[in-house]
């Protein structure tokens, strides 16, 4: 291939990325930011018009029966689309990243919708889920806060105040850590962890410990609160000593959490890379180096394929590819080929997992697709995803313009 035709080829794919991410936007916006979600199954009235099934069984079955059928039912059964404050903070921090995309009323907006979906049971501010859920040992009501939820909230909040210097959304972050710190965090020994998903259960889960840690410290550089920064360094810490020597981690310590997944093993590394960042240290870089390595030789196929397990290639499911192509370009100084091969993930869902009416699907597993549209799942992932390339693509352009105009005076010094 020509130089010429392979620009012609990457231009295409920025203004495919520009167009997608459009049209992406102005479904999630015309849906009012609601939708469905892989584990909402518990919203449905017919456990209240059934108390006969409003148990642990038939919660697990019917969650498990929606999240993997190829056609949707929830219409059928009820089940309400819903705003999820997880969906809301990657919907803002998308827009954040990408301003072309959005005016600062729907920032405002989405601000307000998520001090709205506030958890109305904690003192704190923090977050959980827009349905109910049934672990294997009981039932998680609805909003009760978590993790998770709470950590995404909280990053969103600070990306704004990061824009705008608003003190609102610094205090409320502040918060977060709070309950982070006063509800979740424990230590035994040298392990230290965080209660999730639940306070009560204390597993040792990689992506939580990573996630919360990176958060503690960015609350850390902020407000200076020594309490934070010492919990996040022994969360860190323990989560990257149980790296393994391929450079991968299990998704946790449990018997039963020994699986090696995409996402989960990107949010690892973009968590410790934000850690050095913030703390200006590279206390994590020879593990983040072996560990992007693993994940760049097992969760890609040369087509573009990102895989959602490092030992086999289906499902092909939407959140590993939008974390794919995040995970590409923040360590695109460890490939160079990061971009180019962002852009083939992108491309690939997009011949693949796309709806011409402005969403991605849920899966492709080997034998048909889940075309169902999941609102926090897939479409807030994607389009954070895509606002990340459309940034890498305005950088890429200020480098080219840099470059350029440092020749031009170069030139003129001779």
């Amino acid at each position: 291939m020509s130089d010429t035709s392979h620009l012609t080829d990457q231009q295409s794919s920025w203004s495919d990325v520009r167009d997608s991410a459009n049209k992406l936007l102005t479904y999630c916006r015309s849906n009012d930011w609601a939708g469905y979600d892989p584990y909402d199954a518990l919203n449905s009235p017919l456990f209240k018009a059934l108390p006969v099934l409003d148990r642990q069984i038939p919660r697990l079955v019917l969650t498990q029966l929606l999240k993997r059928s190829p056609f949707s039912v929830r219409k059928i059964l009820g089940v309400p689309k819903t705003q999820n404050p997880k969906a809301m903070a990657l919907f803002l921090t998308a827009l954040l990243r990408a301003p072309e995309l959005a005016n600062e009323e729907t920032i405002s907006s989405i601000k307000s919708r998520l001090i709205a979906l506030r958890s109305p049971s904690s003192p704190y501010w923090c977050w959980g889920y827009s349905f109910p859920w049934q672990t294997r040992t009981l039932l998680v009501p609805r909003a009760v806060p978590n993790l998770v939820c709470s950590v995404f909230v909280g990053n969103a909040l600070l990306d704004l105040y990061d824009r705008r210097r608003d003190e609102d959304c610094r205090a409320m972050a502040a918060t977060t850590a709070e309950y982070i710190l006063n509800e979740l965090y424990w230590t035994k020994g040298s392990v230290a962890g965080l209660g999730y998903p639940l306070p009560s259960m204390r597993h040792q889960i990689h992506n939580a410990n990573l996630l919360g840690a990176a958060f503690l410290t960015r609350v850390y550089t902020l407000s200076g609160n020594e309490k934070c920064l010492e919990a996040a360094m022994k969360l860190a810490r323990y989560s990257a000593s149980c790296q393994r020597s391929d450079g991968s981690w299990a998704y946790g310590e449990g018997s039963t959490q020994q699986w090696v997944d995409n996402f989960h093993t990107g949010y690892n590394l973009s968590a410790l890379q934000q850690i050095d960042r913030l703390l200006e240290t590279n206390e994590f870089e020879e593990r983040i180096r072996q560990g992007f390595g693993f994940y760049r030789t097992h969760f890609f196929l040369e087509d573009g394929t990102a895989r959602y397990f490092h030992n086999k290639t289906y499902p092909v499911d939407i959140h590993c590819v939008a974390q794919s192509i995040i995970t590409l370009l923040e360590f695109r100084h460890l490939h160079p080929d990061n971009v180019e091969l962002a852009l083939r993930v992108f491309q690939w869902a997009k011949s693949h997992m796309w709806d011409e009416r402005g969403f991605f699907f849920y899966r492709v597993l080997r034998g048909c697709t889940i075309r169902t549209s999941y609102m926090r799942w897939s479409q807030a992932w994607m389009l954070l995803a895509l606002s990340t390339l459309l940034g890498e693509r305005v950088e890429d352009n200020l480098r080219a313009d840099f470059r350029s105009g440092f020749a031009r005076v170069a030139t003129g010094m001779k």
